[in-house]
């Protein structure tokens, strides 16, 4: 009798189990709280959503409502920290998050000051930054903005220092400004800030290439096909030719663009 009412138990259990769904949200505190629309059940009985979690702890907010707050002032997170969420619902229904973008990062930064160094240092610094996302740094070469590299950002204050080497300064004027991109796919930009630099000209050889490229000085380097396909890229001083196919090929190094024959 007591192995029958324990399996019973157990069944029940399984069957609590199975009739509940979730629905997973993580991300880090903006500022704001996410609105969840919330229907009746399949049943007619009751609303669809039946425990809310936030990073584990079940929340005080009133969920029997067609609508319903969950409120981030209770937890007294600060911008930045992150969030996990955990909304679960029966499953002959489905509630919905209204504004999941609020636990994503959005780009505010803005560049109180700027200044390429003479050892090629970038310093930086922001104000009003909001979400924690990497700033992507650009130099203008080639007739395009060119990435030559990372550093990450602090997402939060009003008076962060940030440097970066770079490692690629070519002859004449320098152009460099950095960006974030955020979960709108739309980038947010600096001004650039220019820097002339006392790098000398750098030079290639041969036109007519058999093995190797070899430039002057050491330098950031694209190679395309006459289809307009890069086909190698690097930074370097020797670039190694022997894979290519016979033809014409554009040679983007230092601040210029040339071109050359495979033989």
């Amino acid at each position: 009798m007591k192995k029958t009412a324990l399996l019973i138990q157990a069944l029940l259990s399984i069957a609590l189990i199975s009739s509940a769904g979730n629905i997973i949200l993580e991300g880090n505190y903006q500022g704001k709280n996410l609105y969840i629309q919330n229907p009746f059940a399949g049943s007619g009985v009751g609303f669809c959503v039946q425990k809310v979690e936030v990073n584990g702890q079940v929340t005080t907010d009133e969920i029997n409502s067609s609508a319903f707050e969950i409120d981030f002032t209770n937890y007294q997170f600060k911008i930045g920290d992150k969030i996990s969420v955990k909304i679960t619902h029966k499953d002959d229904c489905k509630p919905k998050v209204l504004n999941p973008e609020v636990l994503k990062p959005k780009s505010t930064f803005e560049v109180t000051t700027m200044k390429l160094e003479n050892d090629g240092t970038l310093k930086w610094n922001t104000k009003n930054e909001t979400g924690k996302l990497p700033f992507i740094i650009e130099q203008y070469r080639w007739n395009k903005w060119v990435k030559v590299g990372e550093a990450e950002g602090k997402g939060i204050g009003d008076n962060n220092d940030y440097t970066f080497k770079v490692s690629t300064l070519h002859s004449g004027e320098n152009q460099l400004r950095i960006k974030q991109v955020d979960y709108t796919s739309q980038p947010r930009y600096s001004k650039p800030v220019k820097y002339s630099s006392q790098i000398p000209e750098v030079t290639y050889a041969p036109v007519k290439v058999s093995t190797d490229i070899t430039f002057s000085a050491e330098t950031l380097f694209e190679i395309y096909d006459q289809f307009g396909n890069v086909v190698k890229k690097g930074f370097g001083k020797v670039v190694d030719c022997r894979n290519l196919s016979k033809g014409i090929y554009y040679l983007n190094y230092d601040n210029k663009t040339a071109e050359f024959i495979k033989k």
